[in-house]
């Protein structure tokens, strides 16, 4: 298949696919005569790969480090546990930007609930919050 049709197969925009070659996440497509990329079913079947971990917010060195551990399988001593393992750590970091933007939604729902809206910008709690002054 072209890269137009990889593109639409597996969701992922063309620029982004050349993107992935440049990254070596996804193998340099063979050429045909003309050369044009060709892709197989198992660039598809990565690709896709690449974008659910993406999804999922890993990183593209996380994924390539999936990737290797997928190609060694299970006779190149790769388990579950290390794929657990990452899986894991992405969602310890995960829950933290939750945590954090939890903070920050509470804060900020703080600051609005304190502001009047309308009056002077001098009084204002929003604003006095951002240069660090106590409102």
């Amino acid at each position: 298949m072209n890269i137009g049709q990889l593109a639409r197969a597996t969701g992922v925009p063309v620029d982004t696919i050349r993107y992935y070659e440049r990254e070596q996440v996804l193998p340099p497509a063979r050429r045909r005569p003309n050369g044009y990329r060709d892709y197989a079913a198992e660039d598809a079947r990565r690709l896709r790969f690449i974008r659910r971990a993406k999804e999922l917010g890993f990183a593209l060195e996380e994924i390539r480090g999936l990737l290797d551990l997928g190609e060694k399988g299970d006779a190149g001593g790769a388990d579950m546990a290390a794929v657990r393992s990452a899986a894991r750590e992405k969602l310890a970091l995960v829950e933290a930007r939750i945590a954090e933007l939890a903070r920050v939604r509470d804060a900020l729902r703080d600051l609005v609930e304190a502001c009047p809206g309308h009056g002077a910008l001098t009084g204002c709690p929003i604003m006095a919050a951002l240069a660090g002054e106590a409102a």
